[in-house]
């Protein structure tokens, strides 16, 4: 990769559920304080790096990127020393089954397993059923009364894995949307624009855009564009390339319209031209269903003319999710540019 990996190591390997981004805003405060005039926090979390612009300040763009990863809350401490799991996001409760966690409380973070029961004492009932993730129970491995006394409803859960790479490509527990708060940070690291930008970095998109829909009412930005992963089904399952969204490899996706919004034409448009213009390759994102935060500033606070940039992601919402060095290097690319070419002089209405 161009870019810091050893960063993004850091971003996708760090710990935060919706509602407790702690861990991830201290990163993200660390490395932009240096880069920008003001970086503040709001009451829920978000974090705004503010860049003042150099020709027309008073036209402000907001670029938005989650730090929240899916995981779990505790719901429920067996008496046998077990937790039972409320989610936090959405999950496909299949790939729970032998994963490592780490079970988080306010005094220190505690290794558990979600265990599977072994094939040889399992009926062909067993074996035909259908995982919910309420079947599934957090072991810590210690003594009922120890569990009691050390971990209590509310804490959160995470899944362990770390961040590496494999082949051509970066994979991890959280790359979303954590490579997307990656390409923010590159970015504002490099640009010198025009207009003023106020890089967020939002809580709780996992749970319904909550983060990003407050603050496009405190923001009230004359645009926005929102930075997250999309579906790349490239793979062996998916026989119908038209079910694909996007291909790792081919380059960053400009969003068209997902499940929550349809991207104003316009701004979509300038996006291909300026990826053209700098020769950074492209493809074009319809994703069927599924929401970023693009939609939580559309029209929070009256209408406002939207965009969004998407890094292809193989097998989301899974502890292995994969994107393509060269797709997070052109996405970092084209947000780079298009900041830098946006003089506030652009006209998107419709």
């Amino acid at each position: 990769m161009d870019a810091d990996f050893d960063l993004l190591q850091e971003l996708t390997e760090a710990r935060g559920v919706p509602g407790y981004e702690d861990r991830i805003r201290t990163i993200v405060k660390r490395e932009l304080e240096d880069h920008v005039d003001e970086i503040r926090t709001d009451s829920m979390g978000n974090v705004v790096a503010t860049v003042e612009g150099s020709e027309n300040p008073d036209y402000e763009v907001a670029i938005a990127a989650h730090m929240d990863e899916i995981g779990f809350m505790v719901k429920h401490v067996t008496d046998e020393g077990f937790l039972q799991m409320d989610t936090l996001g959405g999950w496909d409760a299949r790939v729970l089954r032998a994963q490592r966690v780490t079970v988080h409380t306010p005094e220190e973070d505690l290794p558990g397993i979600i265990g599977s029961p072994p094939p040889h004492t399992m009926d062909e009932e067993d074996r035909e059923s259908t995982d919910e993730v309420e079947d599934f129970y957090v072991d810590l491995g210690l003594p009922a009364d120890e569990v009691e006394e050390r971990v209590s409803v509310g804490d959160q859960i995470t899944m362990d894995q770390d961040t590496r790479m494999v082949g051509d490509t970066v994979t991890g527990k959280s790359m979303d949307d954590r490579v997307c708060l990656f390409q923010m940070i590159e970015a504002a690291k490099r640009v010198d624009p025009d207009v003023t930008i106020h890089f967020a970095a939002t809580v709780q998109e996992e749970v319904g855009l909550r983060g990003a829909k407050a603050l496009g009412v405190d923001l009230d930005p004359d645009l926005a564009v929102a930075l997250d992963v999309t579906v790349a089904n490239d793979i062996p399952q998916i026989s119908d390339e038209a079910d694909y969204v996007t291909e790792l490899g081919d380059g960053a996706a400009i969003k068209l319209k997902d499940g929550s919004v349809i991207t104003n034409p316009k701004v979509h448009r300038r996006m291909r031209t300026v990826a053209e213009t700098e020769d950074v390759p492209y493809q074009l994102e319809v994703l069927p269903s599924g929401g970023t935060d693009t939609a939580g500033f559309q029209n929070t606070h009256g209408a406002k003319p939207v965009g969004a940039i998407s890094i292809p992601l193989r097998y989301m919402h899974t502890v292995t999710e994969a994107a393509h060095e060269d797709d997070v290097d052109a996405a970092v690319d084209l947000l780079t540019a298009f900041l830098d070419t946006e003089d506030g002089e652009n006209d998107y209405t419709l």
